[in-house]
């Protein structure tokens, strides 16, 4: 059982400390927090709406085929990682089917860019 949670310990530890300091940081931000908003604080920010219109209004599509490039990107890269650590022990045919892989994700991009998917008009 000692052995155990020696083996466990630094895990709990990081645990403890994690929740600790986010704990600590939205206290923080309730007890120092400024309560008087400004125009220019409640006014539109990135998303392009204002803070207090109606959930149900139209909106661009860009906002929606921006997100999902985002997501795919994001979860294609997220494939790299994995690979990348077990680099070391991989066989040609795992190197070159990423390389495949990067391809095809290069391609995707290149197709992206040339029809103005990533402008913002």
């Amino acid at each position: 059982m000692q052995e155990l949670l020696s083996n466990y310990a630094p895990i709990l530890i990081l645990l403890a400390l994690a929740i600790g300091l986010g704990l600590l940081l939205i206290l923080a931000a309730v007890v120092i927090a400024v309560r008087n908003p400004d125009p220019e604080k409640v006014s539109a920010y990135e998303c392009g709406f204002n803070a207090f219109d109606d959930a149900r209004m139209k909106f661009d599509v860009r906002f929606y085929l921006v997100s999902i490039l985002f997501i795919i990107f994001d979860l294609e890269i997220a494939f790299l990682f994995p690979w990348a650590v077990a680099f070391p022990d991989l066989t040609d045919a795992a190197f070159w089917s990423m390389m495949v892989f990067l391809a095809v994700l290069t391609v995707g991009f290149a197709y992206e860019w040339k029809k103005g998917a990533l402008e913002w008009e």
